[in-house]
């Protein structure tokens, strides 16, 4: 009976309606939720009945139904924060999460450190990324993040790079000076200091004196006190390193030659430490003999000196880069990459299946995940200190909610209307 088939109608109708309620609900509920995307309740009609078989046409509906809540996956606003582990995806993927439920997924980059060093959600998932090789290098290892508590170790001293002037008129008018090891300061043409470290990552003062031998060479010394070597005394200067420089005729490096290398430091350290004296690219060996220690006109002059030696030192501070790049700063001064998030990346993310707690999981329908760096390969940009706000617009949902309520209340009176004439067919027979 036609009357009997418009009461299923207008309950089809009630109840698709109520459902939508419950989506729009959802997203308004949501609308401060870290990273949230909105859904939208897509509706499908019914078909029961063709008065013309498959001749087409003719065909009397039997109302409607959800045929999928899909999210709508637009790029949320993001907001600066002054939180260092909060993250913001900006374009195309999802973080990484592993938990005691497997692999899980989320656009929610308000993450934290717990009491082990691990970072992790808000639901103490472990976040996903590259690690580092143990120097600095971001290796293709994909692993919980974690930062070390451990001391970072000291590292020797294995190189020192100086960029110096020598001054090319000295003894020109005076007395070419012989350097005597008792009095330095006073036998030398130039003098400088700069440090260095041991195995143990002790500190030492190093002073080179340079004096000039001749016209373009001149020979330098390295001194350190005698109570930091072995077989020195204390209170006297003991040498460790030295060589000779020679310059061309317009002042650039020609040749270093280091004839010395004597760093036997006490208190446990490497023996005969081997430590190179780079002065520079020497024109003898290939290089233009401008990068690094000059002789020209002028007073002579440390400019800039390096050396590649720190002591031992623990974790000060971590910060991420825009690329995801977990770094740490030591109490040495020294600082060294040792993560880098990773990104997934799905061929159909409108299907990963919602677990609650702001995760999403892997699907049929949604494709394996295709897990890499960010910005590579089509995954979007990460931003630090930052995190992606909901993209519910609350203007337009409350639109939608009117829209829906109108039209549960519309199938409403389908029913009621229904039961009327139902009633008329009962008072048939009285």
């Amino acid at each position: 009976m036609g009357i009997l088939s418009s009461l299923y109608t207008g309950v089809s109708g009630l109840s698709s309606q109520g459902e939508a309620l419950g989506v729009i609900g959802d997203n308004i509920a949501n609308a401060n939720t870290t990273g949230f995307k909105a859904s939208r309740a897509e509706f499908q009609d019914i078909v029961a009945k063709s008065l013309k078989g498959i001749l087409g046409g003719n065909q009397i509906g039997r109302g409607v139904k959800i045929g999928a809540v899909n999210p709508i996956l637009v790029q949320g606003n993001t907001d600066a924060t002054e939180k260092a582990t909060d993250l913001a995806i900006s374009g195309d993927g999802y973080f990484v999460l592993r938990g005691s439920d497997g692999e899980s997924f989320t656009r929610d980059g308000s993450f934290h450190f717990d009491r082990h060093g691990f970072l992790v959600t808000n639901d103490n998932q472990r976040v996903q990324g590259f690690q580092s090789d143990g120097k600095g290098k971001i290796i293709n290892k994909l692993g919980d993040i974690r930062f070390p508590r451990a001391l970072v170790p000291a590292k020797a001293t294995t190189k020192i790079k100086l960029d110096l002037n020598l001054d090319s008129r000295i003894g020109q008018n005076t007395k070419p000076k012989v350097f005597d090891i008792k009095h330095p300061y006073d036998s030398s043409d130039f003098s400088t200091g700069i440090e260095m470290y041991d195995s143990q990552g002790n500190k030492h003062l190093v002073t080179l004196f340079f004096n000039k031998t001749a016209d373009r060479t001149w020979s330098y010394r390295g001194l350190v006190d005698g109570a930091e070597v072995t077989g020195g005394k204390a209170g006297e200067l003991k040498q460790v390193v030295g060589g000779t420089l020679t310059f061309t005729v317009d002042g650039k490096l020609n040749t270093n030659n280091q004839s010395m290398n004597a760093f036997n430091f006490k208190g446990g350290a490497l023996q005969n430490q081997t430590v190179q004296m780079d002065f520079g690219l020497p024109i003898a060996k290939g290089g233009d003999g401008i990068s690094g220690t000059k002789q020209y006109g002028k007073e002579s002059d440390l400019i800039s000196w390096q050396q590649d030696g720190s002591a031992a030192g623990t974790i000060v501070n971590l910060s991420f880069n825009d690329q995801g790049v977990l770094t740490g700063l030591y109490s040495n001064g020294t600082t060294q990459d040792l993560a880098q998030v990773s990104l997934a990346k799905f061929e159909d993310p409108e299907a990963l299946f919602k677990v609650g707690n702001n995760r999403l999981k892997e699907a049929r329908d949604s494709g394996a995940p295709s897990i890499g760096k960010a910005n590579h390969a089509g995954r979007g940009k990460l931003y630090a200190k930052s995190l992606e706000r909901s993209t519910v617009d609350l203007a337009m949902e409350f639109v939608n909610l009117i829209q829906n309520e109108r039209g549960f209340q519309a199938n409403a009176k389908t029913i009621t209307t229904t039961d009327e004439l139902l009633g008329e067919v009962i008072n048939l027979k009285r």
